[in-house]
């Protein structure tokens, strides 16, 4: 990320700030007095959040409001299944561009759990997770800003068998495996091509450490 382009997300940072702040201090905070005023901190964070981002005020005041106890980073785990030197890919529907399934760690379940749920409702591929390649911290990794600090986790999966038809979803309309050197649009915001390059490396290497932040 060059100069110019940290300068103009550091706006991004003072709210995920504030907003941690604000969610942190009102899991904690007892006085009333220090309640208004994070209460108070949250409202800035949205207002910010809204005048970068054209976004309706209190649709972002709602999101950081329905944030509870003390702010973590969010967890979103991808999917790596390799076939014949080629890689899975499943085709976004809300942008029409490719990346790996994965998406949202849920409540209650371990993050390879969570890796191979969604590799099956988004590809139809059932799995085994049988290696963590990669933890990123998706803020220092290329990808468009974003108002949650997240942290993203590839899972190498070994597939148990033909895939099943897509299963029905919102999320996902196609499915394929591809060359390194002929790789479709990928969907930015959830994979970089920097990554999938580095998860070929894994996939020549297949010894090589985890990689982390």
């Amino acid at each position: 990320m060059n100069e110019q382009t940290q300068m103009n997300t550091r706006w991004l940072d003072w709210v995920r700030e504030l907003q941690a702040i604000a969610q942190t201090g009102l899991a904690y905070g007892k006085d009333p007095f220090d309640t208004e005023r994070y209460e108070r901190i949250r409202q800035l964070a949205a207002e910010i959040a809204a005048v970068y981002t054209g976004a309706d005020f209190s649709r972002i005041h709602d999101l950081f409001a329905g944030e509870v106890g003390h702010a973590t980073p969010k967890v979103d785990v991808r999917g790596v299944i390799f076939e014949d030197n080629k890689i899975l890919l499943v085709k976004e529907t809300k942008d029409g561009c490719w990346t790996l399934p994965g998406g949202w760690v849920d409540i209650g379940e371990a993050p390879s759990e969570a890796c191979v749920r969604e590799t099956y409702e988004e590809s139809g591929f059932k799995t085994n997770a049988v290696k963590l390649l990669a933890v990123y911290d998706r803020a220092k990794h290329g990808h468009p800003p974003h108002l949650w600090h997240i942290y993203k986790l590839f899972f190498r999966c070994e597939s148990l068998g033909a895939p099943e038809p897509l299963p029905p979803n919102t999320e996902t309309e196609a499915v394929g495996f591809f060359a390194e050197d002929a790789l479709p649009e990928l969907s930015i915001g959830r994979v970089t091509p920097a990554q999938i390059k580095r998860l070929f490396e894994h996939y020549r290497n297949p010894d090589l450490p985890t990689d982390f932040d």
